[in-house]
C-alpha cells in the first residue's frame, strides 16, 4: 500500500435540498460511479482550497472556503492505497455547476442516493449526510 491519500469532497446543496453527484467518466478507476464532486490535496493546499480549485476546474463554479462547512469524513482503505476524505456542505456558490471533464452530473435528492452506485468510501457518507440534514 502507498499511504495515505487526502481527499476533499463537497455536497453541494440547491435552494430544492438535492445534492450534487458526479460520474466518474471512462478511462479513470471506478468510472461509471457516482461520487461527491472534489478531488486530491494538492501540496501546500488546505482541504478547502483544493474544494475550491476543483469545482472551478471540474464544474465551473466558484466556492468560497466562508460556506464550506465540515459535516462528516471517509476514512476507507483500498487495495494500493488509503482514502481520507474530509467532506463539506455547501449551499452557495456562484455560477451554474457544469461538467468540464466529460462528467455526467445529476441533482439527487438525498433519500434516493442509496440507489446510486458509488465508490466504497463515498456510499457510507449517504446516512451520515442524510442524518445531519434532516437537522437543518
Amino acid at each position: 500500500m502507498s499511504g495515505v491519500v487526502l481527499v476533499s469532497a463537497v455536497a453541494l446543496m440547491d435552494a430544492a435540498g438535492r445534492l450534487l453527484l458526479a460520474q466518474r467518466p471512462p478511462g479513470k478507476k471506478m468510472a461509471g460511479l457516482w461520487e461527491f464532486p472534489g478531488g486530491k490535496v494538492e501540496p501546500g493546499e488546505t482541504p478547502e482550497t483544493a474544494l475550491i480549485r476543483e469545482c472551478r476546474e471540474e464544474l465551473a463554479i466558484t466556492l468560497a472556503a466562508v460556506d464550506l462547512e465540515a459535516v462528516t469524513f471517509a476514512s476507507h482503505t483500498y487495495d494500493d492505497f488509503h482514502l481520507l476524505m474530509p467532506v463539506y456542505l455547501c449551499r452557495t456558490w456562484q455560477g451554474e455547476p457544469t461538467p468540464q471533464e466529460g462528467q455526467e452530473i445529476a441533482w439527487v435528492h438525498p433519500d434516493e442516493m442509496p440507489s446510486w452506485p458509488m465508490p466504497p468510501a463515498d456510499a457510507p457518507l449517504v446516512a451520515t449526510l442524510r442524518r445531519f440534514l434532516s437537522t437543518l
